[in-house]
Order: structure tokens, then C-alpha cells, then sequence
């Protein structure tokens, strides 16, 4: 056929997502069968072996429809947060999220502010709906640029999405900043605060936005995802706890109907009820996420300050190629392609024996064997 089809131009427009490479993928471009999969923040310990237990087959119907609106999940989440759960809505990953709300709340011209480097779905599903999207760069210390952020609030915006811990640089926002940005925000603004990685902050400094913005009188939606911490990734289970019942009502609309399915649901039940496990592989990962940064400063590369379970550093050569380099050795981490953020990386805390493998892979970079800078 020569004949062409009109598309949406806000959808031929959009950047591509920044996805992981899979294990098969990297196995067949590295020649390796042992990879160390750095690149997509997975919890390297697995997940709880309640969760295991939970999906047996004898517990699980396939052939029948889930719950859609996830009832027995928000009422466990509600409890754990001690929210309504009438105000939380469930998703098929925090990503179908962004998703909705950006459909739900987002007209064509309503401006979206977030940051950058960002987490791609925060500009690509605004841009989506014809929103445009103000980026505010990091700052030269690898950490937020607030007062760019305030400014940029002052022109009103639809949304601010911003995630704390910081995917893809890993800073949290202080209690200090989001106050300022409370301050700053008009009734006109819905502040899209993505907790992500919330598990993974330091426990003494950290901001929780479900506990927060409860206490305030804005506009939000609070993001937050099995993937990471609870170790559900390949499950797809997120969720969104909204300021009042009017944004949680426009959000469920906005999203399919049977968005999770019924092993998800199960999943992610059972793993919210083993927080032991959770708390324990979570202090594992943050003694290994110091020692990776320790190692990494040793050699050059001034790591962001995390509170994740990645760390984020500028290389010695275009990212690409960087990363290129390390597949050779069987590491797998994400180069980072948004312009202006060309030469950094991302990688994952993995165990021990990974990050090793990650360290000594990337002395080899250090001593010369890529580009000049």
C-alpha cells in the first residue's frame, strides 16, 4: 500500500522510552549467558517467598476476571497507610498511572513542569494529550535546581511531576524543599509526587507524601509501585493516592477496566503483609548502594548522592558507548540518552558478586580504553 494514515501528531512526536535491555537480548549481544542485569532497578533478592506461596496454583483461578476495582488490595493498603482506600487507585505498574492521570486531568495547551533528567513517562504521557512540558534541568551537583522549580511553579501549571527519590539521578527532596513548593503552588496545580523508590530512603530524613500532603490542602496524587522494593516487577502493580475523591474518580475512569490481574492482585497482598522481608532486603541494598558509590568516587566518577537503589554518575565517554563496553563483559547498565545528559549512566545496585563485576568492568573505562571526554 502507498496510501498513509493520518496519526495523532502528539503520539508521532513522542520521545522513545528508555527501556532495559532484557537478559535474552543481552546474552545474544554480549556472547556472555552470565549477565549482570544492572539497567532496569530490580530488586536483586527476588521477592518475598509469602508472595511465592500466595501465586501456587492451587490459589489462583486464571480463567477467571480480577476484582477491577481491586477491592481487597486498597483495603490492605489503606490500612497500611492509613488512608481511605476510596482515594487510592490501583494500576497495572505505577506507569499506567501516569497514564491516566494524565488523561484524566490534562486538556491540549495545559502546561506540565518536571525535571530533568526525568523519568521518561513524565514527559512522554503529558505530551500525549498536548500538554507541553517544561524540563528544569538538574543542578551542576547533581541534585535539584529549586529554585528554577519555584519559578516555573509561579507561572501556574497544570501538573508538577515530580519524583523523590529522584529517578533517574537519585536525590530526595528535603522536607525544606517540598515546603517551598507547597508555599508556591496555586489551587490550579496538581502535584504528581512519584515515590517510586520511597522504601529505599533513608528512614531518618526521608518525606512521605502520602503522610504529608494528607496535612496540606492541595491538589496531589502520590505515586507508588510493587516493582521496586516489594520485588514485583515483572507483575506490574502501582498505585495512586490521590488528594480527594474527585481526582481518584477521573483516574479510574481513565484506565481499563481489568487493569491488574488476578495473580498481581495476589502478589502484591501477600507482599504488603511481609514488610520483615521487605525492610531486610532494602538494608542490603543500601549497605551495597555505599560501597558501589564509595568505589565509584575512588575512581572518578562523583556519583549523585542516592536514595535508591541505583546510582547515577557521568562516564568518560558517550553513554552509548559506555555501555556498549560493559555488555562486552556481560554488565548491563542504562545509558542515559536525553540531550544534554548524554555521557552519564544508571545502574542498578545488584548483589555483591554483580557489582563487583560492574566495578571492575568499569576500571576499564577509568584507565583509557574510551574516548576522551
Amino acid at each position: 500500500m502507498t496510501d498513509s494514515i493520518s496519526l495523532n501528531p502528539h503520539i508521532v512526536a513522542l520521545p522513545p522510552y528508555n527501556a532495559g535491555m532484557s537478559i535474552g537480548a543481552a546474552r545474544r549481544a554480549s556472547g556472555h549467558h552470565s549477565i549482570a542485569r544492572l539497567a532496569s532497578n530490580e530488586n536483586p533478592d527476588g521477592c518475598s517467598p509469602a508472595v511465592l506461596a500466595a501465586l501456587a496454583p492451587a490459589m489462583l483461578e486464571p480463567w477467571r476476571y480480577s476484582d477491577p476495582a481491586c477491592t481487597v488490595l486498597r483495603e490492605a493498603l489503606g490500612e497500611h497507610l492509613a488512608t481511605d482506600p476510596h482515594r487510592i487507585v490501583v494500576g497495572n505498574g505505577s506507569e499506567e498511572m501516569i497514564g491516566a492521570l494524565s488523561r484524566a486531568l490534562l486538556l491540549p495547551g495545559e502546561h506540565v513542569v518536571t525535571v530533568t533528567p526525568s523519568f521518561g513517562l513524565h514527559e512522554i504521557e503529558p505530551r500525549a494529550m498536548g500538554a507541553p512540558v517544561l524540563k528544569i534541568p538538574m543542578t551542576s551537583d547533581l541534585n535539584f535546581d529549586l529554585p528554577a522549580i519555584l519559578e516555573a511553579l509561579s507561572r501556574r501549571p497544570k501538573l508538577l511531576m515530580l519524583s523523590s527519590p529522584w529517578n533517574p539521578v537519585g536525590p530526595a527532596l528535603s522536607p525544606a524543599g517540598l515546603d517551598a513548593i507547597l508555599a508556591t503552588m496555586g489551587r490550579e496545580t496538581v502535584l504528581v509526587f512519584d515515590e517510586a523508590y520511597f522504601e529505599y530512603a533513608d528512614e531518618a530524613t526521608r518525606v512521605d507524601g502520602v503522610a504529608t500532603l494528607a496535612a496540606t490542602d492541595v491538589r496531589y496524587v502520590v505515586l507508588r509501585t510493587f516493582s521496586k522494593a516489594y520485588g514485583l516487577a515483572g507483575l506490574r502493580v502501582g498505585y495512586a493516592v490521590c488528594s480527594d475523591l474527585q481526582i481518584a474518580d477521573g483516574i479510574r475512569k481513565a484506565k481499563t477496566p481489568f487493569n491488574v490481574n488476578v495473580a498481581a492482585q495476589t502478589a502484591a497482598i501477600a507482599a504488603l503483609g511481609d514488610q520483615a522481608w521487605m525492610k531486610a532486603s532494602v538494608a542490603r541494598t543500601r549497605a551495597e548502594r555505599e560501597r558501589v558509590a564509595s568505589s565509584l568516587r575512588d575512581m572518578g566518577y562523583g556519583p549523585a548522592a542516592s536514595q535508591t537503589n541505583f546510582l547515577f554518575f557521568q562516564c568518560h565517554c558517550d553513554s552509548t558507548i559506555a555501555a556498549d563496553r560493559l555488555l562486552k563483559e556481560g554488565v548491563v547498565v542504562k545509558p542515559w540518552r536525553e540531550e544534554g545528559y548524554e555521557r552519564f549512566l544508571r545502574v542498578t545496585i545488584g548483589h555483591p558478586d554483580e557489582n563487583d563485576r560492574l566495578l571492575l568492568a568499569l576500571r576499564t573505562l577509568t584507565v583509557g580504553t574510551a574516548p576522551p571526554v
